[in-house]
């Protein structure tokens, strides 16, 4: 009759037997386990480890920290009888958490959770012996049951994890003090006689899994009779090729044992066979057509030159990484199904192949047209070139051009828009600023330029007309204005960290002056306090763009990587301010099965640490608003954006735009479009933003600009093409005199 050994010490008594497998556990709380610690502290016979206080340091340097309850855990004494050791280790919960903490995230702390209420058995401890020892490393279960009659060989050590010492000891009972040692307070059921007609049900009942590694035939179909009659489903590993076996008799009660592979058979024939009188039905099970050539070779000489079939010690812990994934998949609940698969190595190293370059290598160094030191001819063309100048989100230049002799229209590119440019809003901000570049360029060259919002109506195809027909006029505006044209075609974003340095008053009467000017006003924030709170704003605000799969997806479609892609559309990576590392990290953001697991893992804050850290290594942040939410408005606000960014950069500041997601949301139903499962989020992100910034009722952002000292030479993103922008139409006729 096969015996169970629970694991739950008896604390009334130590085992000091050779047949002991249990870690008494003794507790402080305890009267007569604090008698029974210092009883065995005082024995010269038994080895004392007192681990406890390093652990709490390890414990204690946990991200995240520890909880009140986990520290304040009291310590335990384990003593293992068969090592004649006491350790003292920290509680279940703590050590737990501080055992599996390397796990993360490749096994969520929720998923961990649901691993452990897991109860899984292992028949046959020879391959069962590295699988029940992989799973109890991965905390894949919070009980095991271990059958096996038979004991240690020398022989079994090619596969075994065992040692010499352990030569003639029960194979369950090495497996699981080995575990023990491992987990002590991992609950382990040890059958030393194996599993028998009247061991069966003891063993069987209440578990959730059972895997089957025994050489008993009979008992492999006796596992499986009985597992499909309780609907408990069965795995198997057989270390030739990677053959792996699921049948799940929960799901499927009536499926056929093997898969049908052996036919209709009576258990009690199969009882006591030889290895040789067992290869034909091994074959079936197998399939001998399957087996790798040097296995089939060495069925053909069991008890000639060979006693049994091999087995190889890395083939039985590939068969352990294989079963132990497939119980990950069954406790997190993924698909699962019953079949046959194998993992093959040897086939996957004959084709072994070259990697692909990846795209964390170096740079290509690829020229960029060079739009700063062009000198058009006619101011008809110095308004195109500065248009095309102008900045756009994501550098996604959302108009095209039609040009007159003496007139020039900006055309909304609809095409050409994301998920955050709600209601092309965004876009609006862009043309407003090239409106303003087309105003500076017209009074360089001397052209009195009238420019008009919508002059077909705001739902009209046309968004701004330049009007070049008029005579110049001395006018001191335009006089002044003229003179950022340089600065107005060198002005470039700067996404380096610069240095906080204070931004003088005579600077920030100029960028508010700026901002005026346009119709516009200019929130200038640069206490450290509240630059902090707009830093972790901002970058909880990156995070949901990184973890919302249509915004994650938009937002690298902008990228472009020199050597691989167009230049003259999207934002080219160099001008990111990344260094490799940062730049091989932002493959790793590019993905969006990566992002999914952030998302619901409730993860991804270090996504947003690059906004963080360049936010708090600034001078200041200025805040472009209106005081209404049109489309003309948007316009009046990327006119003021540009003119201040313009006036920034005349006054040695260096400038980054910044979007955050919910720029453009005006209500719950804009933030729900934007992103379903973070609206509620962005809501609170945008409710913090609009206080820090100190916005007042219909206080509409229009752009953030990020603004430092010193942040170095950056490069500017390409331009699309004229021909791509620039359309003709025939001349318009003359004004009426």
């Amino acid at each position: 009759m096969g015996q169970s050994m629970a694991v739950a010490a008896n604390r009334t008594r130590l085992r000091f037997g050779e047949g002991s497998a249990v870690a008494v556990d003794l507790v402080d709380s305890d009267a007569d386990d604090r008698v029974t610690v210092k009883r065995l502290r005082s024995d010269p016979g038994v080895r004392v480890l007192d681990l406890g206080p390093s652990m709490i340091r390890e414990l204690q340097s946990l991200v995240p920290a520890p909880t009140c309850n986990e520290l304040a855990e009291p310590l335990h004494w384990m003593f293992y009888p068969w090592r004649r050791t006491l350790v003292s280790v920290l509680g279940p919960v703590s050590f737990s958490r501080l055992r599996l903490d390397r796990n993360r995230n490749k096994i969520s702390s929720a998923e961990q959770a649901r691993l452990a209420q897991l109860k899984i058995g292992v028949v046959g401890l020879s391959v069962g012996h590295v699988i029940a020892h992989t799973l109890a490393v991965e905390g894949l279960c919070g009980g095991l049951r271990l059958a096996d009659f038979d004991t240690i060989e020398l022989s079994n050590l090619n596969r075994i994890p065992a040692s010499i010492l352990d030569v003639g000891v029960n194979k369950a009972l090495v497996a699981t003090r080995r575990i023990a040692e491992i987990d002590p307070y991992l609950k382990v059921e040890t059958f030393v006689e194996g599993l028998t007609e009247q061991s069966m049900s003891a063993f069987l009942d209440g578990l959730d899994l059972v895997i089957e590694e025994c050489d008993s035939l009979d008992i492999k179909v006796r596992v499986r009779q009985e597992a499909r009659a309780r609907k408990i489903p069965v795995l198997m590993d057989t270390s030739d090729r990677g053959l792996f076996d699921v049948e799940r008799f929960d799901l499927e009660p009536d499926r056929l044992l093997f898969h049908g592979l052996l036919g209709a058979v009576d258990s009690a024939s199969l009882a006591g066979l030889s290895t040789r009188d067992k290869a034909p039905h091994v074959m079936r099970i197998l399939q001998a057509a399957e087996l790798s050539a040097r296995m089939a070779a060495s069925m053909v000489e069991i008890d000639n030159t060979v006693r049994s079939w091999p087995q190889l010690g890395g083939d039985v812990q590939l068969g352990a990484a294989t079963v132990a994934a497939a119980v990950r998949r069954f406790g997190r609940g993924d698909d699962l199904p019953s079949g046959r698969m194998r993992v093959d190595l040897d086939r996957q190293l004959g084709g072994i192949g070259q990697p692909s370059v990846s795209d964390a290598g170096p740079l290509v160094d690829t020229d960029v047209e060079d739009l700063t030191f062009q000198i058009p001819q006619e101011p008809a063309d110095a308004v195109i070139h500065a248009i095309r100048l102008a900045p756009s989100g994501g550098n996604s230049q959302p108009w095209s051009i039609t040009r007159a002799s003496d007139r020039v229209e900006i055309r909304l590119r609809t095409d050409r828009t994301s998920a955050m440019d709600i209601g092309f809003r965004g876009s609006y901000v862009a043309i407003g600023a090239a409106g303003f570049n087309a105003r500076v360029a017209a009074a360089e060259y001397s052209a009195a330029a009238t420019v008009s919002a919508f002059p077909e109506g705001e739902n009209a195809e046309v968004v701004l007309t330049i009007d070049l027909r008029g005579a110049a006029k001395q006018d001191p505006a335009n006089e002044e204005i003229a003179n950022q044209y340089q600065a107005m075609v060198s002005r470039i974003t700067n996404r380096n960290i610069g240095r906080r340095s204070s931004i003088t008053q005579r600077v920030s009467r100029e960028l508010l002056e700026a901002a005026r000017v346009e119709g516009a006003a200019l929130r200038l924030i640069t206490d450290s306090g509240r630059m902090a709170e707009m830093a972790d704003v901002l970058a909880e605000s990156d995070r949901v763009r990184y973890l919302t799969p249509l915004l994650h997806q938009q937002l690298f479609s902008e990228l472009r990587w020199p050597g691989r892609d167009r230049l003259d559309l999207g934002i080219d990576v160099r001008t990111l301010g990344l260094d490799p590392i940062d730049l091989a990290k932002l493959l790793v953001a590019s993905r969006s099965d990566v992002m999914s697991l952030l998302a619901s893992w409730g993860g991804g804050r270090a996504l947003g640490d690059a906004t963080r850290d360049r936010v708090n290594a600034s001078s200041g942040l200025a805040v472009v608003t209106v005081r209404a939410d049109t489309a003309v408005d948007y316009l009046h606000g990327g006119a003021a954006a540009e003119r201040v960014w313009v006036s920034a950069n005349l006054n040695g500041l260096d400038v980054q735009p910044i979007s955050p997601v919910f720029l453009y949301a005006r209500d719950d139903r804009d933030r729900y479009r934007l992103s379903a499962d973070f609206a509620t989020e962005l809501a609170l992100l945008q409710a913090r933003f609009n206080r820090v910034v100190g916005l007042v009722r219909d206080e509409v952002p229009i752009l953030v600009l990020r603004l430092s000292h010193a942040a170095g030479p950056a490069i500017r993103s390409g331009r699309l093409p004229l021909p791509a922008i620039v359309g003709h139409r025939s001349p318009l006729p003359a004004a009426a005199p």
